[in-house]
């Protein structure tokens, strides 16, 4: 009956497997993202039983990360996000620079290619900005001055992310010798890619800011609760759907980017509290799809592999985020905060 409705069934099964998992998680004082991630585990395509299909979850799940990254946004504004740039930016690209280099060594002891390594090493580099945002809204420091930093890093490591995307079908044509591989055939993308960015930043910072704000006024003066909501996630999906496909941003920093320009407006907090509900369910979804993407299997078949891994994301990342955090001046306290926030991915 459930191959009937698979968006019904994904989201039915995913959420209430989540929420058992998680209430016995948290019974023991275990944080209920570990009962999301193995609710994903025992839906997946790799365990006995129900399977739920996976395309629709990964769909849901970018649903959950706009939503969420639209709600970090309005509590930031562009001159929070500018204030830690001395920091962000050198940091997350030290930081992804140093990671990928653990991650190409592990993949040359492995027997890897250089381009399966760089590939490996580029995805251990960056944190999950998801993780990030559940673990500081947990912990409320989301607001403070350590959480800015994380959040601006994180921000900083999805640029790159954009930025890598462009550069490595180029650069795997040089680094396997093609003929037709020159400066221009990595130079034209990225400034292709960078041109993309920037007019969407500027459309943002130019129409967006005027606009957006407007918008939701003059909705909030129509007098109905129902159709504020609707503007606001009209809005945060709307965008988020716009720069990635007109611009080739990912969804998570267009939205990211359409509450920070919601966060002026002084209804950004009953923004906040009216996508609520949605992003807190659509979250949860999010972890549910990741944990269907890991075989247990693995575990066995590869335990060195999985453990060399497990120790470059936990540790090493950790020590590199910590020491860049430091030599800028920044107290202990910060410095372990946002090692910490960057011990995943």
């Amino acid at each position: 009956m459930h191959h009937a409705t698979p968006l019904i069934s994904t989201i039915v099964v995913g959420l209430v497997l989540a929420f058992i998992l998680a209430a016995i998680g948290n019974r023991f004082r275990i944080s209920p993202l570990v009962g999301y991630l193995l609710a994903g585990v025992l839906i997946g395509p790799f365990t006995p039983g129900f399977v739920a299909d996976q395309r629709l979850a990964n769909d849901l799940a970018e649903i959950g990360v706009i939503l969420l990254m639209f709600g970090v946004g309005l509590h930031f504004t562009l001159d929070d996000l500018l204030s830690v740039r001395a920091v962000a930016v050198p940091g997350a690209v030290v930081q992804i620079a140093s990671a990928t280099l653990l991650g190409m060594g592990l993949a040359y002891l492995l027997g890897w290619s250089l381009v399966a390594g760089l590939v490996f090493g580029l995805a251990l580099s960056v944190a999950s900005t998801v993780v990030l945002l559940r673990a500081m809204q947990e912990r409320r420091l989301i607001e403070t001055e350590r959480g800015r930093i994380a959040v601006g890093w994180l921000v900083v490591e999805d640029l790159v992310v954009i930025l890598a995307l462009v550069m490595i079908p180029a650069m795997a044509g040089a680094l396997q010798g093609s003929e037709t591989t020159g400066i221009s055939a990595l130079a034209v993308p990225l400034l292709i890619t960078f041109g993309k960015v920037g007019a969407f930043v500027a459309l943002m910072l130019i129409v967006g800011k005027r606009l957006i704000p407007l918008l939701l006024h003059y909705v909030a003066h129509s007098g109905s609760r129902e159709l504020f909501r609707l503007a606001v996630l009209a809005i945060a999906l709307g965008v988020a759907l716009g720069a990635s496909t007109l611009f080739e941003v990912s969804f998570a920093l267009g939205a990211f980017f359409a509450g920070m320009i919601l966060s002026e407006s002084e209804l950004s907090q009953r923004a906040a509290q009216e996508t609520l509900p949605l992003r807190d369910a659509f979250a949860v979804l999010f972890f549910v799809s990741v944990g269907m993407l890991f075989d247990p299997l693995i575990l066995w078949r590869e335990p060195f592999a999985v453990l060399a891994t497990v120790l470059i994301i936990v540790f090493g990342k950790s020590v590199a985020a910590y020491f860049i955090v430091r030599l800028f001046g920044y107290p202990k306290s910060h410095a372990l905060t946002i090692s910490a926030s960057l011990a995943q991915i």
